[in-house]
């Protein structure tokens, strides 16, 4: 009983809010054109997905808007990855890194993110370029943030007993600090995923031809409410499923990221 219960939870709230939408859009308390009944995103959703090309606005689209999004989140991400692991191992050991970062990193951290969106679109144009940025720039200071606290939170005493036992510098990361402060590490992977599809939204309403950011622009232009309620379901789903992945893959690799549930 208690097994059923932990299974359906999670999906009590998106069956209260479902059955409240049905609710409003039935009593018509809301025009049908702010907000139109669940059977017609359904359908919209069919069309999209299942639609032959050109037989109706955005039938077929799917899989290619999916696509593009996906490829531009997993290089945004990459790169956020790629540079804020490495630096916030750097910053959490060595207080000289940590000082000769805080001031530059906290300023460019303040900085909103439409802010960078005028400069990427000067430097990289409108395109994979800028959205790859944007995502980068957003999800490079949860993960950065959230390595650095982790490591500096390592007992310095567990790098010395694996310094006695033949563990060296670079094999201690591997070993010792990553698997020590992975909660905390993981915790910063999952935040800067969540930004990342939020700022790709942002790149992508810069006129790209396709995209699941560029469909919800081109609807809102069209005043096609459906559709945009569509691109909104579709990017929370895959905004789910890639953090599953993530944290599936870490708990994999790390065991001490088994401590944080999905």
């Amino acid at each position: 009983m208690r097994n059923a219960t932990a299974r359906l939870l999670p999906w009590l709230l998106p069956a209260l809010l479902l059955a409240a939408w049905v609710l409003v859009s039935g009593m018509g308390w809301m025009p049908g054109y702010l907000l139109p009944e669940p059977w017609r995103i359904v359908r919209s959703f069919s069309i999209y997905v299942f639609g032959q090309p050109g037989s109706a606005p955005y039938a077929g689209r799917f899989s290619g808007d999916v696509m593009a999004s996906l490829v531009r989140v997993a290089l945004g991400f990459g790169v956020a990855v790629l540079l804020g692991l490495p630096l916030g191992v750097l910053s959490g050991r060595n207080p000289t890194v940590r000082s000769l970062l805080s001031t530059t990193l906290d300023g460019a951290r303040a900085v909103p993110g439409i802010s960078w969106l005028p400069l990427a679109m000067a430097w990289f144009g409108i395109g994979l370029g800028t959205t790859v940025f944007l995502v980068a720039m957003a999800a490079f200071f949860p993960v950065y943030l959230n390595t650095a606290s982790g490591v500096r939170g390592v007992s310095p005493a567990l790098c010395q007993a694996g310094a006695m036992m033949g563990v060296g510098p670079l094999r201690s990361v591997w070993t010792i600090l990553l698997p020590a402060a992975m909660p905390q590490i993981l915790a910063g992977l999952r935040l800067g995923l969540g930004v990342s599809w939020a700022y790709l939204v942002l790149g992508e309403l810069t006129g790209v031809p396709n995209g699941l950011g560029a469909v919800i622009m081109d609807a809102r232009m069209l005043g096609r409410v459906d559709i945009i309620i569509v691109g909104i379901v579709v990017i929370a789903v895959m905004g789910r499923l890639s953090d599953l992945l993530l944290t599936a893959s870490m708990q994999i690799c790390f065991r001490s990221a088994r401590r944080i549930g999905g």
